[in-house]
């Protein structure tokens, strides 16, 4: 071995050797894998959860490898000082390998391993690479397989990330209910297939928008205890050879207590080992919630389309200039970076499923884009949901003006009408109504169907906006014939 002066360490695999940075804590395994696997130029340093999952995994365990005997107390105490460490966020520089990646991960572990062995035996007095001391695989990943840390890493990182983008969702949730409260007695007209419908408040639709984004925080939610069925302990395909036949049951226990997070170990591991169905559900739910989001991003592009020439129901807060060439337009930038992020994550739920599909035998060896894929979508949508709360929901307006004289002109306040002049009088009002741009109130009284207060009475906005209570009975209008009921 070259010492660290001369910038180069030679470490040995099955392989062959290769010469390390001197200061890398990654290794040979990793290195290898920097050559085969320049794909995506996005390590798993990007991944922050990953990487704290990792090293919860790889902390849970040495404290079983400890309480069990399989390795030193010393050792597994180096180990889980390191695994602190790197949770407390130190050392993600040298999660280096490349996020989508051959070997169903074993990369990613490997990066963990060497980096943990590493720091270790620079705590311990040793030199990078003298792993007689503290060994990547013997000691760091003892009873361990890429197989089981793995998928649990990615689970755990999920659940993190999960955790994150439900607090979002619910501060995003409040936001649409504050403004509902705001909007509460501003009518406007609603729209059934972009055409005109009956009356409703802007607060109801900004209600139902803080409804559907709680309905998917609700599903969200429900991922997580699946994601908490995990199968360490498994190895390599299931069976735990290598591990203690009470290490699974240990192991667990450790990783419960150093997380906070209840997990259970699947009752079948070598089914646990290959299947990867509980991924596909996360990734459904996310584009569940991604598909929702956007629609109401959509909605609020249209009513705050224009502003003089489109709906120009609300105003979107002004965030930056909207166009090289024409002075003083403002786009709406922020739902539509949201909508993007909604494309995203309905492609990467695509990518999951041929992934999932793709799986053979004991082992689904394309979990690495599985993880890149859910993760990404989780912190993506994570961020969209912040900035449009910030950006755009908190500073929403209601152009007032604008909706009231929509609804005076309306000709779907007729709907209101019908049970007191029928509806075929209805039609025929509507239509001279859309020929005249007259109001409906007054072609009403025009025709004698209806007095003037008796109209008034009838398209209150709390009889427009909600179902009725009570029936107004309205005095028969001079001339009218006399009742046969």
């Amino acid at each position: 071995m070259t010492s660290t002066a001369e910038r180069t360490r030679l470490e040995t695999d099955s392989i062959g050797e290769l010469a390390i940075p001197a200061d890398a804590y990654w290794g040979v395994h990793t290195a290898r894998a920097l050559e085969n696997f320049p794909i995506t130029r996005r390590a798993i340093a990007n991944y922050p959860d990953l990487i704290r999952a990792l090293a919860f995994v790889k902390l849970a365990a040495a404290r079983a490898n400890a309480e069990l005997g399989t390795i030193s107390a010393e050792k597994a105490e180096i180990i889980e000082r390191v695994c602190r460490e790197i949770v407390d966020g130190a050392w993600h520089d040298q999660f280096v390998v490349g996020v989508i990646q051959g070997g169903a991960g074993t990369s990613t572990n490997m990066n963990t391993n060497e980096v943990i062995a590493n720091r270790g035996l620079e705590l311990l007095g040793h030199g990078r690479g003298e792993y007689a001391h503290l060994h990547p695989i013997d000691d760091v990943n003892r009873s361990q397989s890429t197989n089981d840390v793995y998928p649990t890493a990615i689970k755990l990182a999920m659940v993190f990330g999960l955790q994150r983008l439900l607090a979002e969702h619910r501060e995003l949730e409040r936001a649409f209910l504050a403004k509902g409260d705001e909007f509460a007695r501003v009518l406007k007209i609603g729209r059934t297939q972009l055409q005109d419908a009956v009356p409703m408040t802007l607060g109801q639709e900004f209600r139902g928008f803080a409804h559907t984004i709680a309905e998917d925080h609700d599903r969200l939610g429900e991922v997580i205890p699946w994601l908490n069925e995990i199968n360490l302990g498994a190895t390599a395909i299931g069976t735990g050879i290598t591990a203690d036949a009470r290490y699974a049951d240990a192991v667990r226990r450790h990783l419960v207590e150093v997380t906070g997070i209840e997990m259970e170990t699947a009752p079948d591991l070598i089914e646990a080992t290959s299947d990867a169905g509980i991924f596909m559900t996360a990734s459904g739910t996310l584009k569940r919630a991604a598909v929702k989001l956007s629609k109401i991003c959509n909605d609020l592009r249209l009513l705050s389309s224009g502003p003089q020439a489109g709906l120009g129901e609300i105003n979107l807060p002004a965030r930056q200039a909207g166009s090289s060439i024409m002075p003083g337009k403002v786009n709406p930038v922020i739902p539509e970076v949201v909508n993007q992020v909604a494309f995203s994550v309905i492609g990467a739920d695509a990518t999951v499923t041929a992934a999932a599909e793709a799986g053979q035998l004991q082992l689904n060896a394309f979990e690495p884009v599985i993880a890149h894929s859910i993760l990404q979508s989780i912190a993506w949508l994570t961020n969209a949901e912040r900035t449009l709360r910030v950006n755009c929901i908190d500073g929403i307006t209601a152009n007032e003006s604008r909706l009231a004289a929509q609804v005076e002109m309306s000709v779907g306040v007729v709907t209101a009408l019908t049970p007191y002049i029928g509806y075929a009088a209805s039609a025929t009002l509507a239509h001279e109504a859309l020929l005249t741009h007259a109001s409906i109130a007054d072609l009403v009284v025009q025709s004698g169907l209806m007095r003037r207060e008796d109209v008034e009475r009838v398209l209150a906005p709390e009889r427009l906006t909600a179902p009725i209570t009570s029936a107004i009975t309205l005095p028969p209008m001079p001339g009218a014939l006399p009742s046969t009921e």
